[in-house]
């Protein structure tokens, strides 16, 4: 039974005559009489008492009366859950990495989700990257990627990637002739990193400082292509994931090795609020990048 006939039921029933019903259906009485014949007919069965100035549902008809109020009741409902939903996928996100190795590929991904999510406006923040925690517990910013998974009840990490980080350096750079690298060969290097604190560096944090070495010599460069181009001429080396450099041309002259062992892994988290994560624009965000970076 379509859904033009149960609409026809309600609003005679509702209206309780034709003239009427014309006028909200947008039909002429002519054409609703031959709606109402012909359904009836399919049927089997009278809707309506029919008399010159009423026209009354037969028992029959009550029970398709019923039926459709319950039908466009939950019609309206679902409508509204869907305009709740897309109210919901609106909003703005103030997005900031931990590790600047991140910034080389959020720009991509953040014109992607211009395309699939109009709606949701990313802001991106470079500064205070060593804050980032901080700054999501006082709002400043919405979501960050981390790399230590952050211990605060208020806080859902969301694992989204893992890499491993090299040392990038000349052929011809003494340290070249090892497998890889201890914490203890680190301490005649010219290490080249994108900004200072150190704590904020990853080798440094998770492998030199808890070695207790430091060193020679660090100089903090924020743009890739200088840093590159010194150690194209073996005055330093720096420690990266590959990803990272994968948009560069990198000379032939460059070697990538190991640091430690086992390498020097790690893992990124997406960090928000819990109570802004069933947000359904943060949500959407979430999913997102997860289906671009999750490995």
């Amino acid at each position: 039974m379509e859904l033009k006939y149960f609409r026809l039921i309600k609003t005679i029933a509702e209206e309780g005559n034709l003239a009427n019903s014309s006028e909200r259906l947008f039909l002429t009485q002519s054409a609703l009489s031959h709606q109402l014949k012909d359904l009836e007919e399919r049927l089997g069965f009278k809707v309506f008492h029919r008399s010159r100035n009423k026209w009354e549902l037969t028992a029959e008809g009550t029970e398709l009366y019923k039926l459709a109020k319950k039908l466009f009741s939950s019609i309206d409902e679902s409508f509204n859950t869907i305009k709740h939903i897309k109210e919901g996928s609106k909003g703005s996100i103030k997005l900031s990495a931990e590790c600047q190795s991140f910034f080389h590929s959020i720009p991509s991904f953040v014109q992607k989700m211009g395309l699939l999510y109009p709606e949701i406006d990313i802001d991106i923040s470079l500064g205070a990257t060593h804050q980032t925690i901080s700054q999501v517990l006082s709002n400043d910013i919405d979501i960050a990627i981390v790399t230590s998974k952050p211990e605060s009840e208020e806080l859902s990490s969301i694992p989204v990637f893992k890499d491993e980080i090299f040392v990038l350096m000349h052929k011809e750079h003494p340290l070249n002739n090892l497998e890889y690298l201890d914490a203890g060969h680190f301490g005649d290097v010219h290490l080249l990193i994108n900004s200072f604190p150190l704590d904020g560096v990853a080798v440094y944090e998770y492998f030199l400082k808890p070695n207790n070495i430091h060193p020679i010599k660090i100089s903090a460069i924020p743009f890739t292509e200088i840093s590159l181009s010194m150690i194209t001429a073996n005055m330093g080396v720096m420690c990266a994931p590959k990803w990272q450099l994968s948009s560069f041309k990198l000379s032939k002259e460059l070697v990538f090795k190991r640091i430690g062992k086992h390498g020097l892994k790690r893992t990124h988290y997406l960090v928000v609020k819990k109570e802004n994560q069933n947000k359904k624009y943060i949500h959407d965000f979430i999913s997102s990048f997860q289906e671009d970076f999750l490995e």
